[in-house]
C-alpha cells in the first residue's frame, strides 16, 4: 500500500539498480559498448557525454546527455515519479540520470542553448541539491563557462 504524504511534499524517487550494466562500466568496458548492450542505463550515456565534452565536442556531448536524460525520465516515470520531487544523489542508481541532466545543462550552455541550460540546471537543483553541488565541484565544471545563473566559482 502506498503511503500518502500528508505534508503535500512529493516522495523521493529511487531508480532500480542495473547491476550488470554498472559492473560492466566499473570494470572499464567502453561506455559506448555498455550503452549498446544496456540502452536504458543512463550512466553509460552520461559517461559518453563527459568523454565527448572533454574532447571538445559539445554537440555530441549534448546528444549523449539528452539520450541519458530521456532514458532516465522513462525510468523515473515507471518508478512512480510525477514530474517533480526529489531524486536523491545518495541513491547510486539515480546518479546516471542526474549526471545526464547535468551534462545536458553543461553541453546546452556550450552550444548557446542558454534557456535549456538554465532549465536543466534548475531541474538538477530541484531534484537533488547534493547532486548539483557535487557535480559542479567536479573537474569538468572548471573546464566550461559557468551557467548564466550560477555564482562565479
Amino acid at each position: 500500500m502506498e503511503r500518502q504524504n500528508l505534508l503535500g511534499a512529493p516522495s523521493a524517487t529511487y531508480l532500480p539498480a542495473d547491476e550488470e550494466a554498472a559492473a560492466a562500466l566499473a570494470a572499464g568496458e567502453p561506455p559506448a559498448d555498455v550503452a549498446a548492450r544496456f540502452p536504458m542505463y543512463s550512466a553509460a550515456w552520461a559517461a559518453l557525454a563527459v568523454g565527448a565534452f572533454e574532447h571538445g565536442d559539445a554537440v555530441t556531448a549534448y546528444a549523449y546527455a539528452r539520450t541519458g536524460y530521456h532514458r532516465g525520465l522513462d525510468q523515473l516515470r515507471r518508478a512512480g515519479w510525477h514530474g517533480h520531487g526529489p531524486v536523491p544523489w545518495e541513491h547510486e542508481p539515480n546518479r546516471g540520470f542526474l549526471r545526464s541532466l547535468y551534462m545536458l545543462a553543461v553541453s546546452a550552455a556550450a552550444i548557446g542553448e542558454d534557456d535549456e541550460a538554465k532549465r536543466c540546471q534548475q531541474f538538477l537543483r530541484d531534484s537533488s541539491p547534493t547532486a548539483a553541488a557535487e557535480l559542479n565541484d567536479e573537474p569538468l565544471a572548471s573546464r566550461r563557462a559557468p551557467l548564466a545563473d550560477e555564482p562565479p566559482g
